[in-house]
């Protein structure tokens, strides 16, 4: 049966094929096969086509197709700007969305900062990750890109005897170029569930 997350993604697919541009490999940036177009989303082989998205050679999980879809649906040529770094709060019409991404994206982190600084390197090699730039403070940091243009910096701060271990998210500087607000938060929270995954494998 199909939800209404799926009739969703798949209206996102028809609208994209329907009027499909014709810079499209390059704007995404993708690998053009035949009708379908390929690249690294969520740590994973992306495939988009006229009939579904695939995620790691498997149907994409419903709310994912919806991000990715629309990222396909707001792809344009404009490069992504990663600095300076933007918190999520100052994105226009942000605020129904603050403390729910602050929960699902950069809390639910906090309890995992030792375990994910034992992982840095498997988790910059799974979500096309750098270095953070040197000016970012916090006790380890850095930058992974879910999406092609769309790079988040996550800076932990580690526990002490006042404060317990804390996590920021920011945005490259134009992210919202490619995703609406709301889609930008949940790429946030699934790039931070994909975190935990990498940890718990």
């Amino acid at each position: 049966m199909t939800d209404n997350y799926e009739k969703i993604a798949s209206d996102n697919l028809r609208r994209l094929y329907e009027y499909l541009p014709g810079d499209l490999e390059t704007s995404l940036p993708a690998e053009k096969k035949g009708n379908d177009f390929v690249f690294q989303a969520f740590g994973e082989t992306c495939v988009i086509s006229p009939a579904a998205i695939t995620l790691g050679q498997t149907p994409c999980p419903s709310v994912l197709a919806i991000l990715i879809s629309l990222y396909a649906l707001h792809a344009k040529p404009e490069p992504m700007i990663t600095l300076p770094f933007r918190a999520f709060k100052e994105w226009p019409g942000s605020m129904p969305y603050v403390a729910a991404f602050s929960t699902h994206t950069e809390q639910i982190l906090a309890p995992r900062t030792e375990d994910i600084y034992n992982s840095l390197t498997l988790i910059k090699d799974a979500i096309s990750g750098m270095e953070a730039p040197a000016e970012i403070s916090g006790d380890f940091s850095f930058v992974l890109r879910p999406l092609p243009k769309i790079a988040l910096c996550y800076i932990f701060y580690e526990a002490d005897e006042d404060f317990p271990a804390s996590v920021t998210c920011l945005y490259s500087g134009n992210a919202n170029s490619f995703l609406p607000t709301d889609a930008l938060a949940d790429t946030g929270e699934y790039t931070s569930r994909k975190i935990l995954k990498l940890i718990e494998e």
